[in-house]
């Protein structure tokens, strides 16, 4: 028999959003405040008008203000004595692919096949798995996104401050000369040396499924990357390196696939025959990795870190050399 969640207040609740709290979206605060809500629960909250700032409805992608107040309904929460989320093997591979952490900021090398949040039929993601693994951080938040299946360097910000100033340096107007990612793609055929960029408009669209699909459209947002040839394995396949000038969702698989060379693994945008070639290869998951980025820190100076990509990207690019 399920036991019955327990009612974390009968009453509505009232935060006042402090300097320290400005910024962040109205989801994500929810998420903190009311831990252990599901995030389906959130946005559901937040659709139906039951959350309120100034006394006015708001969307998910609101951005807190100092002063604030915001009305939080009466929500159901796990029992404190409930089992942990996330189960202990997650939660050491986490722990070991830390590739940096200071008092403000963790830098995660980010498996692929794990989410980086949970929702959408997902129990846990790497935010949730990290607020496990440091209790005593309050204020763990995601400071950007990689798809579930691309892995890589992921920065979680600690503490308020320092998430804001990295969305400044993502946006490109904080004091630093912004954040540089760096990505590897192992993509169909033999990429030109001349093709340096592609410079293509991203469009969303939102399936019926509810499946989120991007394509180049002339009225989706200016989109660039820019690529570079790493190795070739002949004119079947070719290893590069994408630097998003833009953050787009999506954008180096769709901008691949735009340049006619998709990327091994891809289930939305690549090329099924390619993807199974590579897959009896031993290479059976997508080939993008986000292999190193920079940034500047609050109090002076430079983060660099590095992730390497894995043993079963290492191993597949190893058979393929042989071929």
């Amino acid at each position: 028999m399920k036991i019955e969640q327990s009612v974390i207040s009968a009453t509505v609740q009232t935060d006042l959003i402090t300097e320290d709290q400005a910024g962040q979206r109205i989801d994500n605060y929810l998420l903190t405040r009311l831990k252990g809500a599901p995030r389906t629960l959130i946005y559901r909250i937040l659709r139906k008008g039951e959350v309120r700032v100034n006394k006015g409805r708001i969307k998910p992608e609101y951005r807190l203000q100092a002063g604030d107040s915001i009305r939080i309904p009466p929500v159901r929460l796990p029992q404190p004595d409930e089992p942990a989320l996330v189960g202990q093997g997650i939660l050491n591979a986490l722990e070991s692919s830390i590739l940096y952490e200071d008092k403000g900021l963790i830098v995660v090398n980010k498996p692929a096949g794990l989410a980086v949040h949970g929702g959408s039929g997902l129990n846990f993601g790497v935010i949730e798995a990290m607020r496990q693994l440091r209790p005593d951080s309050q204020q763990l938040e995601l400071v950007h996104r990689l798809d579930r299946d691309t892995s890589g360097c992921l920065m979680i910000a600690k503490k308020r401050s320092m998430l804001r100033h990295l969305h400044a340096e993502l946006r490109g107007d904080g004091a630093g000369k912004g954040v540089t990612k760096c990505y590897l793609a192992l993509v169909r055929g033999r990429w030109p040396a001349t093709v340096k960029k592609v410079h293509a408009p991203l469009l969303k669209n939102n399936l019926r499924s509810g499946e989120r699909m991007v394509e180049v459209n002339p009225e989706g947002k200016e989109s660039l990357t820019e690529f570079r040839v790493v190795q070739r394995f002949g004119d079947f396949a070719t290893l590069v390196e994408a630097r998003p000038i833009t953050g787009r969702t999506h954008q180096i698989r769709v901008h691949a696939r735009h340049a006619g060379h998709p990327i091994a693994g891809d289930p939305k945008y690549g090329d099924d025959e390619f993807s199974r070639i590579i897959r009896e290869k031993g290479g059976k998951r997508l080939f993008l990795h986000a292999v190193s980025l920079e940034s500047s820190l609050p109090e002076g100076g430079r983060l660099q870190v590095a992730a390497e990509p894995g043993e079963v990207w290492d191993r597949t690019l190893r058979q393929l050399d042989k071929d």
